[in-house]
């Protein structure tokens, strides 16, 4: 029986791991404190699947780009704007870091919309740093991928690579506040409340987005409502109809959609899967 009182954190309700799914371990670490605007946390997977299997895992993720270093690639990612899969297979690790949405312009010195739904080398961004960057983790994490200290080391690698990023520009803490109040508003249900908000016309915030995010304000207050959505149907027995009405759906088949198009499950069976 699932509790109505239960909260997944902030983070957790963006991915959507299957609960049979033992593969692997994730530790995450929140960014230091001068690093605020810039980082939004780093985490650690270590897994071991067994030969002939996978593990799917799939997240809906955040409106930020992501920085992955592993044994066999080193990648800068734009935002994904459906879900975001990937697929574990023998023994390994990465160590990743999310990136504030700030961040992505800064780090590629373009506009965030030519990396939306792709990847590329890490030193096609970051150049010799990060190419640096890459040898360093690799190092770090050769002996025991689990130990605190091989973490620690990976993580201050990181960090001396983003640190020349500081400090975050105008427009860049104006992009986090924007993403955060949509985040934390369950009530921002049209475009026209960030508006408003932060004193923006509609085209200005669209610009401002796509420039610094690569999709759309709308996509914001989607994929937030769709991850809140994930959070109610894994945490509590209210019915469909019930979270639909919560999330500010004029109908439950207008939720379905929704939520299907993006995750490929309809409510119904992501609840069961979780139930």
């Amino acid at each position: 029986m699932k509790s109505d009182s239960t909260r997944l954190d902030a983070i957790a309700r963006g991915h959507l791991k299957d609960p049979r799914d033992a593969s692997h371990r994730m530790y995450r670490y929140e960014a230091p404190g001068d690093f605020a605007g810039l980082v939004r946390w780093f985490w650690i997977p270590v897994w071991s699947v067994p030969p002939g299997q996978e593990a799917p895992q799939k997240v809906l993720q955040y409106p930020n780009s992501l920085v992955v270093v592993a044994q066999d690639y080193a990648r800068f990612y734009g935002v994904t704007a459906g879900l975001s899969t990937t697929t574990l297979t023998g023994d390994g690790w990465a160590v990743g870091v999310a990136c504030a949405p700030a961040a992505g312009y800064l780090l590629a010195g373009s506009p965030m919309a030519g990396y939306t739904d792709r990847a590329v080398d890490v030193a096609e961004v970051l150049g010799d740093a990060g190419r640096v960057l890459t040898d360093r983790v690799r190092t770090a994490m050769s002996g025991d991928p689990h130990s605190p200290d091989a973490h620690a080391e990976a993580i201050a690698a990181f960090a001396d690579t983003l640190r020349p990023y500081l400090p975050v520009d105008q427009e860049g803490e104006l992009v986090n506040r924007l993403v955060e109040f949509v985040e934390s508003r369950s009530d921002v249900l049209r475009v026209a409340q960030v508006c408003e908000e932060f004193g923006l016309s509609e085209r200005a915030l669209q610009r401002l987005v796509h420039r610094r995010i690569g999709l759309t304000p709308k996509w914001l207050i989607q994929r937030r409502r769709l991850q809140e959505a994930a959070e109610r149907l894994r945490t509590s027995d209210t019915s469909l109809a019930d979270v639909a009405a919560a999330l500010g759906y004029a109908d439950q088949p207008h939720f379905s959609r929704d939520f299907s198009s993006v995750t490929g499950m309809t409510p119904r069976e992501f609840a069961t899967l979780y139930g």
